[in-house]
């Protein structure tokens, strides 16, 4: 019986989805072929191996938005990667769509963010020869970088939605769709209420006439957004909103760039962290010898050393970064006498 329960499952799918969703007996597979599970699908299996990689573990420790915040409960960017798997998994759900694939998706996509979150990804696209796109670090961490070296071998609908999970990214499976609308859902409402926390704003702040469409708490907000996505897209094989929503909803955004993302209070930090990445990235490309065992390998094998410190200092946690910028830059006591 229990060979039977993933034939199942993906007969289950094509008994329960729409057509126009990604099934998992129809995947256009992994790079390296593997034996199939017999109680999981493909998908199932790709989101299992996120949860449980080193790379997902570190984002509990990354900067969402505000670095260094002096609470509990704002968001980082694991607690950001769950949200936007909520929201998703929630639209995938009711538009009868892969809610494991959607899932996978966004449990993966921001794995390759850096510490400090956009601060850092701004450092490393300026010091880097190759720039740096957090999405693009997402695809090498998992196809490269996890489990020394071998990959997490994911479909190729997980890497797709992973690579093209951003705003100008288009996907070719409807969940990674669901997953980029998500994203943008989860990171303005949950910045407004970690902005709110943090005395940068005041929900009286937000115009009116955007409340008024949207709603006046991140519940209200969410509620309208998921609601409108679903209602619009039901009917349709593609991802689409209301024009009233979306245009209330970009405008929203506007008003976080303009009062949140770009505000001195909330930002004043970030030249600091941009900083000590570069100083980061400067040090290791001059000590190869200093980097960890496994990049020295990779260096060793005929990858560029710039790719290589890329790949550690992207990695890095933010308390890891700023206590290695400590050991290399703060001489240590002489000791106690």
């Amino acid at each position: 019986m229990q060979s039977n329960i993933r034939i199942m499952l993906e007969t289950r799918e094509h008994q329960m989805l729409r057509d126009c969703a990604a099934h998992s007996d129809e995947s256009r597979g992994r790079e390296r072929d593997e034996e199939q599970c017999d109680i999981r699908t493909v998908f199932q299996r790709d989101r299992d191996r996120i949860i449980h990689s080193k790379s997902f573990r570190r984002l509990k420790d990354k900067t969402q938005v505000f670095l260094t915040p002096e609470g509990d409960h704002y968001r980082t960017r694991m607690t950001h990667t769950l949200e936007v798997s909520q929201i998703a998994r929630s639209i995938s759900k009711a538009l009868l769509l892969n809610e494991d694939l959607t899932e996978a998706i966004a449990l993966g996509h921001d794995l390759g963010h850096t510490p400090f979150g956009h601060a850092g990804e701004r450092a490393l696209n300026r010091v880097s020869p190759f720039g740096f796109r957090h999405n693009e670090q997402s695809v090498r961490v998992v196809s490269v970088l996890e489990k020394d070296g071998l990959g997490l071998n994911l479909t190729r609908e997980v890497l797709d939605g992973i690579e093209n999970h951003k705003t100008t990214g288009n996907p070719f499976t409807l969940e990674g769709h669901v997953v980029r609308f998500a994203d943008k859902f989860a990171y303005v409402n949950h910045d407004i209420d970690d902005a709110i926390r943090g005395h940068i704003i005041r929900e009286e702040d937000i115009p009116r006439s955007l409340t008024d469409v949207l709603g006046h708490s991140l519940k209200e907000r969410l509620n309208t957004l998921v609601h409108d996505i679903v209602m619009n897209s039901k009917d349709r094989e593609e991802i689409v909103m209301s024009t009233e929503i979306s245009e209330s909803f970009g405008e929203l955004r506007r008003f976080m760039f303009e009062r949140v993302y770009t505000n001195p209070v909330a930002k004043g930090q970030e030249s600091k962290a941009e900083r000590l990445v570069e100083y980061l990235y400067s040090y290791y490309l001059e000590h190869n010898d200093r980097l960890p065992a496994e990049h020295q390998r990779m260096i060793a094998s005929g990858v560029a050393p710039e790719r290589a410190v890329i790949d550690h200092v992207a990695g890095m946690t933010d308390k890891y970064a700023v206590s290695t910028f400590e050991e290399l830059m703060i001489p240590k006591a002489w000791g106690v006498y």
